[in-house]
């Protein structure tokens, strides 16, 4: 079965070591670095606090669904 070769510049990633070494290279280091570097941009702290809406919501999801639910009950009562 033959492979595709990669665009230009881009790495052929594998998941397995396929007996080389299993270090990390140098340009995986950086690729990796400018990744996280991308990630704590100005979005950082909206995804943050996204993140704690989700986990609050998820650990109260039935009271969330009762809530919604009365909520849209109201609305419609009202209309």
């Amino acid at each position: 079965m033959a492979h595709a070769d990669p665009p230009h510049g881009a790495q052929r990633w594998r998941t397995s070591s396929l007996g080389d070494s299993t270090d990390t290279s140098p340009g995986e280091l950086q690729q990796l670095g400018e990744h996280v570097h991308q990630c704590r941009g100005r979005l950082a702290g909206l995804r943050c606090s996204l993140e704690a809406v989700h986990g609050f919501v998820a650990a109260r999801f039935v009271t969330t669904l009762v809530i919604a639910a009365l909520a849209l009950g109201l609305l419609a009562w009202m209309a």
